[in-house]
């Protein structure tokens, strides 16, 4: 008796520790190809930098600030990560974009919502309007913001377009005047790049 009470434990015990293994292969899996919620934690290492762009505007909002270094777009750039296009958008209040660009529908700068842009709407030309300024009042900000950050700025201004994916795009407004659709319900816009206007 007792070794039948004895056998059945130890069976029971195995079919615990093998649906315990099943579960842990399962959840390694389904965990491991997602991208959407990666977080980096560590500042990438000086590598090559950005695509180069003509520099368009001598407006700075101050001196360079000191210990700031360009990253290369492919380690800090990921559009399909709604944690950066998150950051981003924390970042465009931040930085009081709106002041200018009146939360992208436009005001003083042009609006980041439509299918036109004047600089192009490629991630690095984003990124390059945003470092180096553009004439008639976008100053540069080359110094004064870290380029990690930059990157996350650009993928938010494209997710306003519904240029990302919508899985990855901010789903629900956090100000309080609601008069725009959140991010990831916005039509996608067919952009196609102005000339940039003559200079005043």
């Amino acid at each position: 008796m007792t070794g039948a009470l004895a056998a059945r434990a130890r069976a029971g015990r195995t079919r615990i520790a093998l649906v315990a293994a099943t579960v842990a292969t399962i959840a390694t899996v389904l965990l491991s190809g997602c991208d959407r919620e990666l977080r980096r934690f560590d500042k990438p290492a000086n590598g090559p930098a950005p695509p180069a762009a003509q520099r368009s505007s001598d407006i700075k909002p101050g001196e360079n600030a000191e210990g700031l270094t360009e990253t290369a777009m492919a380690e800090t750039y990921d559009e399909r990560n709604a944690y950066d296009i998150a950051q981003g958008k924390r970042l465009f209040r931040w930085y009081n974009c709106s002041g200018c660009h009146a939360r992208g529908g436009g005001g003083m700068g042009p609006a980041l919502m439509d299918d036109k842009w004047r600089y192009g709407h490629a991630p690095e030309q984003i990124f390059a309007t945003i470092l180096e300024g553009r004439p008639n009042g976008m100053p540069s900000f080359r110094g004064r913001i870290p380029s990690d950050q930059v990157w996350q700025l650009v993928a938010y201004v494209r997710s306003m377009s519904g240029l990302v994916p919508k899985d990855a795009a901010p789903g629900r407004s956090d100000s309080l005047g609601g008069a725009t659709l959140p991010e990831s319900r916005r039509p996608k816009a067919a952009p196609h790049d102005q000339p940039p206007p003559p200079p005043s």
